[in-house]
C-alpha cells in the first residue's frame, strides 16, 4: 500500500499554519495514524531526524 504522508494536505496546512486548528489535529493524529507509522519508519535515518525536529516527534525510535 502506498502512503501519501509526504504529500499530505492536512500536513501542509501544518506546515503553513502549525496553530491551525487542521494543523495541531494532524500533529495530534500522527501519534497513533498507522500510516504515519509506515511512513515514517520507512524513511532514512537522516530524513527521519529532519522529521522528528520539524514536527517534535519523538515515537518510533
Amino acid at each position: 500500500m502506498e502512503n501519501n504522508c509526504a504529500n499530505c494536505s492536512m500536513r501542509a496546512k501544518y506546515d503553513a499554519k502549525p496553530t491551525s486548528f487542521a494543523g495541531r489535529f494532524w500533529r495530534w493524529h500522527i501519534n497513533f495514524f498507522p500510516g504515519w507509522k509506515a511512513y515514517f519508519t520507512a524513511l532514512d535515518p537522516a530524513e527521519k531526524q529532519r522529521v522528528r525536529e520539524a514536527y517534535r516527534f519523538k515515537k518510533y525510535n
